[in-house]
């Protein structure tokens, strides 16, 4: 990952981390459908053919979120989706509302719109939604410089944090946003990876307020390799959801935003769910669980703070209790810590400025992905082993971040004061 240095026209839409990968092999049984499209000459047609598009209906469905084809728009990757949605919602001289922290390719697409993106404080015990008399507040002061917020994008499984909103806070902000006019863009790529789903409750904004949600989901988060593009918006069974799906429709065609026939044929098969899938699926969400909550138990041991990853393959760490050991290795802002960490690791560790975090904040989102191993062989070991932690490549990576980790303590222990 490039260093951000606006003085070198870099900066987050071009050298923006990428969604946490799985780091294993693909599965065959997608490889061989994949495959057996490749010899098809056709394009796909803009927002989906109809298989795929019954296919998405159906993953809904079995979510309780009752879905018919028309709703429905697929899209090569989230970000194309959304830029369609942004466009569509904000690009006539509307604002939009994102939380801070947030996904690193949400706001890039508002700048690229000419639109700025207003990020919103999330409570202490979550991320992804914000926090609700915060949104009020923001609204407020946008709407009294004379701006216009109308799309508010949020998250209830997260990136960067890892966690899931609890039902209660979710009310409360989507109730918040909706008396205000506001549409929601409800990001659900992380829906399907919580490590303990039997206690974790999670509910779409579209199951309160159906009307004025879209949903997005990208399906490199659970259902397809991230480097085959491919996601689908469900839209509002409404006159306003009929409108904003054709509008969509318009930009994605200007755009030739088009899914490959090939990775369209696995993104049906995917969002129908076959047993080799969702197997495939649920011992990849145990197995990351594991590792995330050896990496955070690792982070936090060190005097770092970090809130226990619910979802996802990541966890995001904060690094202020060791702000004084890190000035003294020249680390003074996030990017410092990205740059210094990312050395120390052999492994992505983006900065939290590139989620919308303050730069001088001392965060950073680590991947689970990466700890895994570095051949194929290594990463399909530790799917089928009942005991992943203990393989010595795995024990090796840990041992790797927890050494990292533990050198910032020991320094900061060396540097305290005699009692």
């Amino acid at each position: 990952m490039r260093r951000t240095d606006p003085g070198q026209d870099h900066g987050p839409v071009r050298y923006g981390p990428p969604l946490p990968a799985d780091g294993l092999p693909v599965l065959p049984e997608l490889s061989a459908v994949l495959a057996a499209a490749a010899a098809r000459a056709d394009a796909q047609p803009v927002g989906g053919a109809p298989a795929l598009l019954e296919a998405a209906c159906g993953y809904w469905t079995r979510r309780g979120l009752p879905t018919v084809p028309d709703q429905v728009a697929a899209g090569p990757g989230a970000p194309a989706l959304l830029l369609a949605l942004t466009a569509a919602l904000a690009g006539d001289g509307a604002d939009v509302l994102v939380p801070r922290p947030c996904a690193a390719w949400w706001a890039p697409y508002a700048r690229l719109l000419g639109r700025p993106a207003y990020h919103v404080p999330t409570p202490a015990e979550s991320g992804g939604v914000p926090d609700p008399y915060a949104l009020l507040e923001t609204v407020r002061r946008v709407r009294a410089e004379g701006g216009d917020p109308r799309l508010l994008v949020l998250s209830v499984a997260d990136d960067p944090t890892a966690t899931v909103a609890p039902p209660e806070l979710l009310h409360e902000t989507v109730e918040a946003a909706t008396t205000e006019g506001l549409h929601l863009v409800s990001d659900e790529t992380w829906r399907d990876t919580l490590h303990t789903p039997r206690d974790t409750v999670l509910l779409s904004p579209a199951e309160m307020w159906p009307g004025q949600v879209t949903v997005v989901t990208d399906l490199a988060g659970s259902l397809l390799p991230p480097g085959w593009p491919a996601a689908v918006a469900r839209f509002p069974d409404t006159a306003g959801g009929r409108h904003l799906h054709a509008r969509v429709l318009d930009i994605l065609t200007a755009l030739g935003a088009r899914i490959a026939a090939p990775v369209a044929a696995a993104a049906g098969y995917a969002l129908d769910e076959p047993p080799p899938l969702t197997e495939r699926r649920e011992a990849t969400v145990r197995l990351h669980a594991r590792v995330a909550a050896a990496a955070h138990t690792a982070v936090v041991a060190a005097g770092a703070l970090a809130r226990p990853p619910q979802a996802g393959r990541h966890l995001y760490a904060d690094l202020s209790p060791l702000r004084a050991p890190l000035a003294a290795r020249g680390v003074s802002d996030a990017q410092d810590l990205e740059d210094l960490l990312t050395a120390r690791l052999g492994m992505p560790a983006p900065g939290g400025h590139r989620f919308g975090d303050d730069l001088g904040a001392l965060r950073v989102r680590l991947s689970t992905g990466p700890l895994l191993g570095g051949t194929d062989e290594e990463r399909t070991e530790c799917l089928a082993s009942p005991v992943p932690l203990e393989l010595p490549h795995v024990r090796s990576a840990l041992n790797s971040l927890r050494s990292a980790f533990d050198d910032l303590r020991d320094d900061a222990q060396r540097e305290e004061p005699p009692r």
